[in-house]
C-alpha cells in the first residue's frame, strides 16, 4: 500500500475462531514461553535471562511497566510470558547486518510483514540510505553523527526538528536527550504516551493536581474492590494478574469493565505455581460488564446515581466529611448526575440498569477502592472527561490518600511514566525550564511544541524536516497509517535509533540513518566502567536496571552514547557530553539538581528495590490551583451511527506487545495463524449478511471523509452488538489524525465508525 504496510494472508486451515476454554496463564504460558526461549536463544541461555528479569541486582523488563515486588518478596520468576517473550527477542542470536542489508532492498523489505522484519534479529551496526537509493549502505559513527549535525545545523529553524521517544528510553536517557533537544532551541518532543495514557495525565492533573497514579502494589493487598475499566492485563499486563488472584483469593471483590471479554480477567492460573500446571486456576472477576464501545462515562453516571439513591442518614454511602474538607465542585457534579435518566444511561452503556446497580452496590459496601483503567478510557474523543468521571467516583467515597485506594492508571511501557518525570514533554512547565535553564547556563525555548499528532501533521506541511526517534515505531504506532507514512516521506532526514528492524527503518525521509543501541539485557561499559540505568515504573518508584549480557555486536553504543554523539556533532559542547556519558552517576547528578524528588539520587537508586517519588494525593494533598481535589461534570458521549455502521477499537493480540509481533496467534481469544480479521458479535455478521470466515474491506467515516482497510476475515467474539474489534498496527490505517481526544490530542482508536464490505476479488 501507499503506506508501505504489507498485506499478509497466512495459510489457515479453517477461517472460524477456536474458543479458548482454559484458564489464562498456567501450562499454557509455560509452553509458549519456553518456545521462544528455544527459537530466540536456547533453553539453557534463555532461562540464565529470565532469571535475572526484574531483579534488584537484575534488568528491567522492557515490556510493561507493572512494579516488582519489594526485594525481600519477590520470587527467581518476577516475569510473565509476554516479558519472556520480549527478552528472547532481544537476546536473539539471529542478526540484521551490512551483509543482510546488501541483500535485501527498502521496496522487497516493504512487501514482508511486520512478523516477518521484527524476527529477522538484532541491528548490528549504524546503516545509511542515501537521497535516491533503494539500500541502506554501512558507515561509522563519526560519519552518522557529523551527518545528523550538519542536517540540523543547516534548519531555517530549531522547530524544524522533531525528537521523538519511546517508553523503553531510560531516565538518564531521557534527561540527556530533552537537554540535547532544549539546547538546540525547541521543545518538540512527542513520545509514545501522546498515543496512550496522555489522556490520564490531562485529567488527573486537572483533578487532584498530578498526572500519575495514587495506588502502590501494597494497596492491593488492602483492597476490597477493584475496578478495572478498558484494560486487557492478560495480554498488556500479565504480572498484574498475579496481584489480582492474590486479592480474589482474599475475597477482594472485582469488577471488570470491557466491551469484549477477556479471558484473562474470569479466570487466571499462576504459571509458577505447581497446581496451576495441572489446571487449578482462580475466578478473577466477580462481576464483568460487557460496556459498549465508549460506554463508559454513562456507566460510571450510573455507578454514581444509585449511590446517591442509596446514600441515607442512618446509613451513608457518600464520604460528605471528605467531599467537604477535600474537594469542590461536588454540587454541580451531583445535579449533572441526577439530571441524566436511567434510560439515557441504559442507551448509552448498552447495559440494564440492574446490571449497573449491582457494580454501584459492590462499590457502596467497600471500604477501599482501586480503579484502573488503561487504552479504554483513554483513547476516545472524550478520552480525558473518562478520566475525569472516574476521579469522581473515587473523591464521592474518599477513596483517594488511604490505603487500599486510589487510582491506578497502567502504564502500557516501561518507563513511559519516567520519560515524562525527565522532561520529555512538548508542554514543559515552567518551574522546570528555569531549573533546567539555571543548572546548565542556557535559556531553554519557552515556546511550546509538537506532540505525536501535531508532528505528524508538521512534517505533512513540510514544517518540519528532521525527525529522530529514539526507540519505538513511530509509522506503525501512530494514526493514519498513509497520512503518516507521507509525512515521514516528505522529511529532509529520518534517525531511528532502535534494537530490531520494523517498518519506520522502511518508510524513511528522502535520507535516512539507523542507529543501534544496547538493549535493557546488555551490558553498558563507559569510561568509569560498567554503568547502569534507572527506570520509573507505573507507581512512582525509581530503580536500577543493570544489563550483563555480552552486546549482540561490538558496534553498539548506549543510548545515552548516541544522543552524546549527536550532541557535540550539533551543539559544539562536546565536554559536557562526554563526561556525563562516562559516568551516569553525573547524569544524575544533574537530575537531582533540576527535579523535585530525586534528592541523593545516586545513594537511594542503589538501596534495594529503588525510591518512591513524591505524590500528594496519596498524602491528601491536592496541587491543583484551589489547593483541593475537582469534581467534573462529564457529559455523556453520543455516537450517531447510520444504518450498517459500527464502533470500532483497536488492540494487542496476546503474541504482541505494541507494535513488536512476536507470533500470529492470539489463543485467549481462539485466534490463529491470522492478524487481518474484524471481531464481531455473531447477531452481527448475520444481520450484515456475512459469515464468520468470510473476508471484508473495513471503511472508516470521519466528516466525510473515508479510508480503507482491505482483507480482513470476519471472525465471532463476545463483543456488545454493534462493536467490533482489529488488531493495531493493521487498523490503524483507518483511525483519522485529527480524530483526537479533546485537551489531550490522544488518537481516538478505540473510537473508529467503520462499515464492512465483502472483499470483491479481481477474478469475480
Amino acid at each position: 500500500t501507499g503506506a508501505g504496510t504489507a498485506l499478509q494472508t497466512v495459510e489457515r486451515t479453517d477461517n472460524a475462531t477456536r474458543p479458548y476454554a482454559k484458564a489464562a496463564g498456567g501450562l499454557g504460558a509455560v509452553i509458549s514461553s519456553f518456545k521462544e526461549q528455544s527459537r530466540h536463544t536456547g533453553l539453557i541461555a534463555g532461562t540464565k535471562l529470565l532469571l535475572r528479569l526484574n531483579q534488584d541486582d537484575g534488568f528491567d523488563c522492557p515490556g510493561c511497566a507493572w512494579p516488582d515486588p519489594p526485594p525481600g518478596e519477590r520470587t527467581r520468576f518476577e516475569f510473565c510470558e509476554n516479558g519472556a517473550k520480549a527478552v528472547a527477542a532481544e537476546a536473539t542470536r539471529r542478526r540484521v547486518d551490512a551483509a543482510f542489508f546488501a541483500q535485501w532492498s527498502i521496496p522487497d523489505l516493504l512487501e514482508k510483514s511486520d512478523y516477518w522484519l521484527e524476527g529477522q534479529g538484532r541491528l548490528t551496526q549504524p546503516m545509511y540510505r542515501a537521497k535516491g537509493s533503494d539500500k541502506y549502505t554501512p558507515l561509522d559513527w563519526d560519519a552518522a553523527f557529523t551527518l545528523i549535525g550538519e542536517r540540523l545545523k543547516g534548519l531555517g529553524s530549531p522547530d524544524e526538528a522533531i525528537f521523538y521517544t519511546s517508553g523503553r528510553t531510560s531516565n538518564e536517557a531521557a534527561f540527556l536527550y530533552q537537554l540535547f533537544a532544549r539546547r538546540f532551541g525547541t521543545n518538540n518532543m512527542p513520545d509514545c504516551s501522546n498515543m496512550c495514557h496522555e489522556s490520564s495525565g490531562a485529567g488527573l492533573g486537572a483533578t487532584i493536581g498530578i498526572g500519575k497514579g495514587t495506588v502502590g502494589l501494597h494497596d492491593f493487598d488492602a483492597a476490597e474492590a477493584i475496578f478495572i475499566i478498558g484494560q486487557n492485563p492478560g495480554t498488556n499486563h500479565p504480572r498484574m494478574l498475579t496481584t489480582l488472584e492474590v486479592a480474589a483469593r482474599r475475597g477482594c471483590k472485582i469488577v471488570s469493565i470491557n466491551p469484549l471479554r477477556e479471558r484473562a480477567l474470569e479466570r487466571f492460573s499462576q504459571p509458577q505455581h505447581p497446581l496451576a500446571l495441572l489446571g487449578k486456576s482462580t475466578v478473577i472477576s466477580t462481576l464483568y460488564l460487557q460496556v459498549m464501545v465508549n460506554g463508559d462515562v454513562a456507566l460510571m453516571t450510573g455507578i454514581a446515581k444509585h449511590l446517591y439513591a442509596l446514600d441515607k442518614p442512618n446509613h451513608p454511602v457518600i464520604d460528605l466529611h471528605f467531599i467537604a474538607r477535600h474537594t469542590q465542585g461536588h454540587k454541580a457534579f451531583r445535579e449533572s448526575v441526577e439530571a441524566v435518566s436511567w434510560d439515557a444511561i441504559e442507551a448509552g452503556s448498552g447495559l440494564p440498569r440492574a446490571e449497573i446497580e449491582a457494580a454501584a452496590d459492590i462499590y457502596a459496601e467497600s471500604k477501599a477502592t482501586i480503579i484502573c483503567w488503561a487504552m479504554g478510557l483513554t483513547q476516545h474523543a472524550n478520552g480525558v472527561d473518562n478520566i475525569k468521571m472516574a476521579v469522581n467516583l473515587l473523591l464521592m467515597k474518599g477513596n483517594l490518600g488511604k490505603p487500599g485506594a486510589g487510582a491506578c492508571p497502567v502504564r502500557g511501557h516501561s518507563n513511559v511514566q519516567g520519560d515524562r518525570t525527565m522532561g520529555i514533554v512538548e508542554r514543559p512547565k515552567t518551574a522546570f525550564l528555569d531549573a533546567l535553564g539555571a543548572h546548565f547556563d542556557f535559556e531553554p525555548p519557552r515556546e511550546h511544541g509538537h506532540d505525536t499528532v501535531d508532528a505528524i501533521h508538521a512534517m505533512h506541511a513540510g514544517k518540519a524536516k528532521v525527525f529522530v526517534a529514539m526507540g519505538g515505531n513511530f509509522h506503525s504506532a501512530t494514526p493514519d497509517t498513509d497520512y503518516t507514512a507521507e509525512a515521514l516521506r516528505r522529511c529532509g532526514l529520518t534517525v531511528q535509533i532502535s534494537t530490531k528492524l520494523n517498518r519506520s527503518h522502511l518508510v524513511t525521509g528522502e535520507e535516512a540513518l539507523i542507529l543501534p543501541c544496547l538493549g535493557r539485557t546488555e551490558r553498558d561499559e563507559q569510561a568509569a566502567g560498567p554503568q547502569f540505568v534507572t527506570v520509573e515504573n507505573s507507581m512512582s518508584i525509581v530503580h536500577r536496571s543493570t544489563g550483563k549480557r555480552d552486546p549482540a555486536s561490538p558496534m553498539l553504543l548506549s543510548e545515552p552514547a548516541i544522543v552524546a554523539g549527536m550532541a557535540t556533532a550539533t551543539l559544539d559542547d562536546g565536554t559536557l557530553w562526554t563526561d556525563r556519558v562516562a559516568d551516569y552517576d553525573r547524569v544524575r547528578d544533574d537530575i537531582e539538581a533540576v527535579i523535585p524528588g530525586f534528592d541523593d539520587y545516586n545513594k537511594r537508586v542503589r538501596e534495594p528495590g529503588g525510591f518512591l517519588l513524591p505524590n500528594g494525593p496519596r498524602e491528601r494533598r491536592w496541587t491543583t490551583p484551589s489547593g483541593k481535589a475537582q469534581f467534573s461534570v462529564t457529559p455523556l458521549p453520543v455516537h450517531d451511527l447510520a444504518d450498517g455502521q459500527m464502533l470500532m477499537i483497536t488492540v494487542r493480540s496476546h503474541d504482541q506487545y505494541n507494535t513488536t509481533i512476536y507470533g500470529l496467534d492470539d489463543r485467549y481469544r481462539g485466534i490463529y495463524g491470522e492478524r487481518r480479521v474484524v471481531m464481531m458479535h455473531p447477531d452481527d455478521i448475520a444481520a450484515a449478511g456475512l459469515v464468520e470466515g468470510q473476508v471484508v474491506d473495513l471503511i472508516s467515516h470521519f466528516e466525510g471523509e473515508t479510508r480503507e482497510a482491505p482483507r480482513f476475515i470476519v471472525m465471532r467474539q463476545s463483543l456488545p452488538r454493534r462493536c467490533v474489534a482489529t488488531y493495531f498496527p493493521e487498523a490503524n490505517v483507518l483511525v483519522p489524525a485529527r480524530h483526537t481526544a479533546r485537551i489531550s490530542n490522544t488518537p481516538a482508536s478505540k473510537s473508529v465508525v467503520i462499515s464492512l464490505r465483502p472483499t470483491t476479488t479481481p477474478e469475480a
